[in-house]
């Protein structure tokens, strides 16, 4: 069974054993999860481990092969390095303070990001990786009596925290042509969430689209995940100041090429932004090491490095899509730094393969819907003329 499958059925038989978690006490409910067969696995697991153990299928984050002189195009990793800045910055915190603590705050990233964004520190929370702090915001501001609402092709991991955190959830269909449309997000809904550009699609929704929404939708939290938007698509950070229910998620680990230091930061209303502290600092108040916090800095303030490598990516992406297209792929429009395609005479999973052979690694997604797609992300030009290459041999 493909993971896209699973979802539809898992999200009926969570929110089902959810509700009866709900119902039931004591030891029947240890009866009742263990006897539940969730994703097709045996309930003979361990004794020892919590129920919720037994109900979640953990996310399987993309291949990072052991492997030298491949070219890596299936993780959304910046093929340029970090600023010299930021080099020099986590540099210099190998010292004797590495004794202490840091500052569990973050201020100083706090602070970098209110500057570049126009907003003030009390609307900014930071964290280790937009993954960690899209967690805390689920268990923070998106678990509520109506189910949460995000697209049905999306990241593979919102599922899980919904699991984890028992958050009743309900996906929402993209169009035929692998959009979202937010007015089908226009119903009872206890939070709602989406990408913007989607992912693995890379298809962006426009600011009027999600400021028409936001004044539609005023009874619950709309959570932007941002973590591409550096690409060519407009940031819905502007919004904050007239939606007290908007936060917007992004991370340093793209654009700005730290996905190795992780540092992810949401921004929103003060009061969101406190819901998000208290979920964290009853886990781990020192979420950022010394060099994660010197590093972001010095990303955030180096703005010419962060536009001169971001435009050297648009512009291989747009030459990576027109030479796919020669090959007779169907690319789909990407604000992202990866593309979308597929070839109507050949197979996705026969062309990965025959592309590993040749040392040259690209994300396929075995789900209903997209299983013909494979997701490419944007290397260097000499890396994009190796797949195009590989490929124009592989179609013959």
């Amino acid at each position: 069974m493909t993971r896209q499958t699973d979802y539809s059925i898992v999200s009926a038989k969570f929110n089902h054993a959810h509700g009866l978690r709900r119902k039931v006490r004591g030891a029947a409910v240890s009866s009742l999860i263990r006897e539940t067969t969730f994703f097709g696995i045996d309930r003979k697991m361990s004794r020892f481990w919590s129920d919720v153990v037994h109900t979640i299928k953990p996310y399987v984050p993309g291949e990072q092969p052991k492997l030298t002189n491949l070219v890596k195009l299936n993780t959304n990793e910046n093929p340029y390095g970090p600023s010299p800045k930021v080099l020099e910055a986590v540099k210099a915190e190998a010292a004797d303070t590495l004794r202490l603590y840091p500052d569990p705050n973050a201020d100083r990233v706090k602070a970098a990001v209110a500057d570049y964004y126009g907003l003030t520190s009390p609307q900014v929370f930071v964290g280790n990786g937009s993954d960690e702090v899209l967690a805390f915001a689920f268990q923070g501001l998106l678990k509520h009596e109506k189910p949460l609402l995000f697209p049905d092709i999306t990241y593979s991991f919102y599922p899980v925290y919904c699991r984890i955190d028992e958050i009743i959830y309900e996906t929402v269909p993209v169009t035929d042509d692998l959009q979202i449309r937010l007015d089908d997000y226009l119903r009872p809904n206890g939070g709602i969430i989406f990408p913007n550009p989607n992912a693995p699609t890379g298809r962006p929704v426009s600011l009027s689209a999600i400021e028409a929404l936001l004044n539609k939708n005023t009874d619950s939290v709309i959570v932007i995940d941002e973590a591409y938007v550096d690409f060519g698509t407009e940031t819905a950070v502007p919004l904050i100041s007239r939606f007290p229910n908007l936060l917007v998620i992004q991370t340093l680990s793209k654009a700005r090429s730290l996905a190795g230091l992780r540092v992810g930061f949401a921004m929103g209303d003060p009061q969101l932004i406190e819901a998000l502290d208290r979920v964290k600092n009853s886990f781990n108040s020192y979420l950022l090491d010394r060099f994660a916090i010197s590093g972001a800095v010095a990303a955030l303030e180096d703005r010419t490095y962060f536009e001169e490598t971001r435009a050297k990516i648009i512009r291989t992406r747009e030459t990576l899509a027109t030479n796919m297209r020669g090959l007779g792929f169907e690319v789909l429009p990407s604000s992202a730094n990866f593309i979308f395609v597929r070839h109507p005479q050949q197979d996705a999973v026969e062309l990965a393969r025959k592309l590993r052979e040749r040392s040259i690694i690209v994300r396929h997604f075995p789900l209903p819907r997209i299983e013909q797609y494979l997701r490419i992300t944007v290397g260097t030009d000499e890396q994009c003329r190796a797949l195009v290459s590989a490929l124009a041999e592989i179609l013959g």
